[in-house]
């Protein structure tokens, strides 16, 4: 199953010198029997953006747990055992699963980094959470701004060559 796994850069970083993410559980996004109920009318391609998506938004949590981190979303796609992945969503995140064993830098088949150019609508974005949060629609609308800049796609074996890993 394909996994959409919320981070930073220095948590990708820590990830390969580690050599896993996180104890287990790690907490992830995947299309779930749950996120195609929500989205009944979404094809495949269409499900797992969704999830990814789900994944920034995760991801600008940990950059705002991490202040000193690059203000660039990072999602990394795995791919995983199903026996390992337990369905966790539910009616607010119907594409959230938790992994019961450690993610392993040989699970990762890719990597969605923001570029440098968006970093300001994602600092923008942290900064605004917490009023987002509390249901403040200008802050929303901040945190969407962030979402207005793609992810660019790179193979796990790109990650060394661009001083990530």
């Amino acid at each position: 199953m394909r996994v959409y796994l919320p981070s930073t850069l220095p948590a990708l970083a820590g990830m390969f010198l580690a050599d896993q993410i996180s104890p287990s559980p790690v907490l992830g996004f995947a299309v779930t029997p749950a996120l195609r109920e929500w989205y009944s009318s979404g094809d495949m391609e269409e499900l797992e953006y969704v999830a990814m998506m789900q994944a920034a938004r995760s991801s600008l949590r940990l950059l705002m747990a991490d202040p000193a981190a690059p203000r660039r979303r990072v999602v990394l796609a795995a791919e995983l055992p199903d026996e390992q992945i337990i369905g966790a969503a539910g009616f607010n995140e119907p594409a959230l699963v938790e992994i019961k064993s450690p993610v392993l830098p040989r699970h990762i088949a890719s990597a969605h980094i923001d570029d440098p150019m968006a970093a300001d609508d994602v600092s923008s974005a942290v900064a605004a959470l917490p009023a987002a949060d509390a249901g403040d629609d200008d802050a929303k609308f901040a945190v969407d701004g962030a979402e207005g800049h793609e992810l660019m796609w790179y193979a796990a074996q790109e990650l060394e060559r661009h001083g990530w890993i």
